[in-house]
């Protein structure tokens, strides 16, 4: 007996026999879990764009304050005194 057939035996077997019973409130239990599992990734990613946002906000006032972009004084040239 191959492989495959022993495969196809194996499902008939367990498509035979009878099957467990289901309990009465597997479809109330699966709905609760579900709504629990989408209320939990909807505040997961709510605090997730808060996150980026508060990011964004906090880089703004960095680079509005500090002006990264602003070229600092030269301060290596010598004085200029008696002229």
């Amino acid at each position: 007996m191959s492989s495959r057939e022993r495969k196809e035996a194996e499902v008939r077997r367990m498509l035979e026999t009878r099957h467990p019973p289901v309990p009465a409130d597997l479809a109330a239990r699966a709905t609760e879990h579900g709504t629990r599992l989408l209320r939990r990734h909807r505040a997961l990613r709510r605090a997730l764009w808060l996150l980026l946002v508060a990011a964004v906000i906090a880089f703004a006032v960095w680079a509005a304050v500090a002006q990264p972009w602003a070229t600092s004084p030269a301060d290596t040239t010598p004085p200029l005194e008696g002229w």
